[in-house]
C-alpha cells in the first residue's frame, strides 16, 4: 500500500516538473497580486498618517500608479501579472484541488477559485480599459444594482455573509499559520522562513478583517436596504478609518496589507505549484 502511495506520488510530482512554465506564469501572478496589496497598503498608510494618499482598492492603487511618470508601463506590467493570476485561479478551478477524501472542502475551493479569477481578471479588465481610455475606470456600485432586483436584500446579506465567512478563515489560517505546508521549506533558508511566517501571519490576518468588516456591512446593506459601504476594500478601509481611534486602526490594517503583498511575492517564489 505505501508502495504504491510511494509511486503515485512519484508520478505526480513528475507531471508538475513536466510543466515548468505553468508554474512560472502562476508565480509571476502571485507577484502581481502581491504589488497590488503592497500599493493599496502603502496609500493606506499614507491617508492615516495624513501625508496625501487615500483608502482605495486595487483599481485605486493602479490608478494612481498611472498618473506617475512611467506609470503607465508599470500599469501594463500589473495587469498582464493580473490575468496570469486568474488564468492560474481557473486552471486550479478545473484541475481541482488535492483533498481526495473530502468533498465538501474541495467544492468550497472551487468556489474560491472562481471568485479569485473574476476578482482578479475583474481587475486586469480595469487596468487595461484605464490604459487605453486614458482615464480612470468607474463604474456604479453593483450592491445598489442587486439591491434592485426581487429579493436583492437577501442576495445582498448573503454575499456579505460570505465574505465575512472569507475573512474569519484568512484570520483563523494566519494566526494558525495554516499556510506553511504550502511552501518549499527545504529550499529556503532560516531567515527566509521566519520572515515568511511573520508576513504571512500578519498579512492573512490584516486582510482577514477587512474582509471581516467589509461583509459585516454589506450584510447591513442587506438588511437595511440603505447603501452602508462601498463594495470593495476601499469601503472596508473608509469603515475602519471612521471608526473610533480610526486612523490609528486603518494605520495597523494597511501596514498589515502591505506585508500580505510581500508575503504573496514570497509565495510566489517559494509556493508549491501543485494542482492536482
Amino acid at each position: 500500500m505505501s508502495n504504491h502511495s510511494e509511486t503515485k506520488q512519484k508520478a505526480k510530482k513528475a507531471t508538475d516538473e513536466a510543466k515548468p512554465w505553468l508554474r512560472a506564469i502562476a508565480r509571476s501572478g502571485y507577484i502581481a497580486k502581491g504589488i497590488v496589496y503592497i500599493l493599496v497598503g502603502i496609500l493606506s498608510v499614507m491617508a492615516a498618517l495624513g501625508v496625501g494618499g487615500q483608502t482605495t482598492d486595487g483599481s485605486g492603487a493602479i490608478a494612481a500608479v498611472a498618473n506617475e511618470p512611467f506609470g503607465n508601463v508599470l500599469v501594463w506590467i500589473i495587469a498582464i501579472g493580473l490575468i496570469i493570476y486568474g488564468g492560474w485561479k481557473i486552471v486550479q478551478l478545473f484541475k481541482g484541488p488535492s483533498r481526495e477524501n473530502n468533498k465538501g472542502k474541495n467544492v468550497i475551493m472551487r468556489i474560491t477559485y472562481l471568485v479569485s479569477a473574476s476578482i482578479y481578471l475583474s481587475l486586469a479588465y480595469k487596468s487595461f480599459s484605464m490604459l487605453l481610455s486614458n482615464q480612470s475606470s468607474s463604474s456604479s456600485s453593483w450592491l445598489s444594482i442587486i439591491l434592485d432586483l426581487p429579493l436583492g436584500e437577501w442576495i445582498v446579506f448573503s454575499i456579505g455573509l460570505v465574505i465575512a465567512f472569507v475573512g474569519i478563515n484568512e484570520i483563523i489560517n494566519g494566526y494558525k499559520e495554516k499556510f506553511v505546508d504550502k511552501f518549499k521549506f527545504h529550499e529556503m533558508g532560516k531567515k527566509e522562513i521566519k520572515l515568511g511566517k511573520k508576513v504571512g501571519r500578519i498579512g492573512l490576518i490584516a486582510r482577514g478583517i477587512t474582509f471581516l468588516v467589509l461583509g459585516f456591512f454589506i450584510m447591513a446593506t442587506g438588511f437595511t436596504k440603505d447603501l452602508q459601504v462601498e463594495a470593495g476594500l476601499d469601503g472596508a478601509l473608509q469603515k475602519i478609518a471612521q471608526q473610533p481611534f480610526g486612523q490609528w486602526m486603518l494605520g495597523l490594517v494597511a501596514i498589515g496589507l502591505v506585508l500580505y503583498g510581500v508575503f504573496q511575492i514570497m509565495k510566489g517564489k517559494n509556493r508549491n505549484m501543485n494542482i492536482y
